[in-house]
């Protein structure tokens, strides 16, 4: 039976967000057909009895194939629909959202719609993006400046709708055609720079990201949690990103200034960066679920 949204969601030890979440649909969705697919990628807190225990979700078990690949089977597990609504279990949507985002999707060369999203304390929280370059390597500048911050601060680009070139993934919408066209998401990633690889994939085949502040949600943000491990993954998918959208060349000197920003990182007390720049020049090291372990530019 096809429909008009089929939301998609990835569980891993939610079970402190996901039935906020999963409670606030009914009233983001208004009018609209929607089904609701959960693919869990092997919580061992209460997530599962939590979801269990709902009889507005299908619920698949899986193990831990990564962020894309259980977005993708999710999708796969869905009725058909003309739009897939890719959603973090952290987040939380607002009443009416969703067919505002439907509407933004409906314009012509739009294949993913952002809404404004803001933090637990209801501060904005931004969450676009700019395009990697070898400026923005570490993507998050204390310049400030936009040629060197991938992430846009300034709260003047959050009144007002427009193309953007990515968007933090815990809420998106994305047309169902764009979806199949671009086979899902990239799960050689595994977790990390799925949702910017799929963004630019889209625009270079015709389809835009629009933000719309018009359309509202809540993200709590690393209910998941976050560690040295997965703080590595998220540097080496940056590196292994833009390798793969501009080559060998280029891709080993954003490699290297990596290394030199990881470096700096943890001079300045962030631990979590020695442990990244061990893996980063020691590939062995690196998180086996990224098969980036055998040369030294991962790929």
């Amino acid at each position: 039976m096809s429909g008009d949204v089929a939301a998609v969601v990835v569980t891993y030890n939610s079970a402190d967000h996901v039935t906020s979440l999963l409670d606030s649909l009914p009233a983001a969705f208004g009018d609209l057909s929607y089904s609701v697919v959960v693919v869990d990628n092997g919580s061992t807190d209460d997530t599962l009895a939590i979801l269990d225990a709902r009889d507005d979700c299908i619920v698949v078990r899986s193990g831990n194939v990564g962020y894309a690949g259980g977005m993708n089977r999710a999708v796969a597990e869905s009725p058909e629909a003309a739009a897939v609504l890719i959603l973090n279990p952290d987040a939380v949507l607002d009443p009416g959202s969703v067919p505002v985002m439907m509407h933004v999707l409906s314009k012509d060369g739009v294949g993913i719609v952002a809404p404004r999203t803001r933090e637990a304390d209801g501060s904005l929280s931004p969450t676009l993006r700019r395009a990697p370059t070898l400026g923005r390597v570490g993507g998050l500048s204390f310049t400030g400046l936009p040629m060197f911050t991938e992430r846009v601060e300034d709260p003047r680009e959050y009144v007002h709708e427009h193309e953007v070139d990515w968007a933090v993934g815990a809420v998106l919408l994305v047309d169902g055609e764009c979806y199949r066209t671009l086979r899902g998401m990239d799960e050689s990633f595994f977790l990390y720079s799925e949702e910017t690889e799929f963004s630019i994939r889209a625009r270079d085949l015709g389809w835009a990201t629009v933000y719309t502040p018009d359309a509202g949600a809540m993200h709590v943000g690393g209910g998941s949690g976050e560690s040295a491990a997965t703080h590595t993954m998220k540097v080496v998918n940056r590196v292994r990103l833009y390798r793969r959208l501009t080559g060998p060349i280029r891709g080993a000197t954003y490699f290297w200034m990596t290394v030199l920003v990881e470096v700096r990182r943890g001079i300045l007390g962030h631990r979590k960066s020695w442990p990244t720049v061990r893996a980063l020049l020691q590939p062995s090291r690196r998180p086996a679920a990224l098969g980036a372990g055998e040369s030294l530019i991962p790929a």
